[in-house]
């Protein structure tokens, strides 16, 4: 894949959320196609009896590529990912159908989303995003399973908005959030070479 990051490392680096633009394109042209894909192989994981592999997504299991790619990792065992498991998850449920791995990404993956568009805002500041993005990840990111919406659903949501709109591509813009960490880095090891060597 090359070169990476991880999805909260463009947030801590940025030092502000993911705007509209950026979540639709990630939703719609990557997070979801990766989502499909993750569903998929745990599914048949489950079904193989391997029940042993890790149904969050998180800020720090979404990898960026410098060539506009998106995958993700396993979860690392110290990562804290308790605010994007599923309930039922921590309620020890295991997923029984295909439709039950579903419900369980859909949630990590809103509440990864909603992450990105909360991240360092003042407890008493709304996010900055459409009511129709917001609908869309509190359905992601409902606690009852039966309640929450399914992955179909986001898509054909992400599809209508981008219909609607004039989204760039999602392999531009994962590109230069990538890019932008790297010279966001490098401008930070400069300045501090500078304040060394005076």
């Amino acid at each position: 894949m090359g070169t990476f990051v991880t999805l909260a490392e463009v947030l801590e680096a940025r030092g502000s959320p993911l705007d509209e633009d950026e979540l639709w394109c990630l939703l719609l042209k990557s997070l979801f196609i990766k989502s499909l894909e993750l569903v998929t192989s745990l599914w048949c994981a489950l079904r193989l009896g391997s029940g042993n592999m890790c149904s969050v997504l998180s800020p720090g299991s979404v990898l960026l590529s410098a060539s506009g790619s998106l995958a993700f990792k396993s979860c690392a065992r110290n990562e804290d990912v308790a605010s994007f498991t599923a309930p039922e998850v921590q309620q020890g449920h295991t997923a029984s159908s295909r439709t039950a791995v579903e419900k369980m990404v859909v949630y990590s993956l809103g509440m990864t989303l909603y992450w990105c568009v909360d991240y360092h805002l003042p407890h008493n500041q709304p996010v900055q995003i459409s009511a129709e993005l917001e609908g869309l990840l509190l359905s992601m990111c409902e606690d009852m399973m039966l309640r929450r919406t399914d992955l179909l659903t986001v898509l054909e949501t992400c599809e209508l908005h981008h219909k609607a709109s004039m989204l760039p591509p999602a392999e531009r813009l994962i590109r230069q959030l990538v890019e932008d960490v790297y010279k966001i880095s490098v401008s930070s090891v400069a300045l501090i070479g500078q304040l060394l060597f005076r």
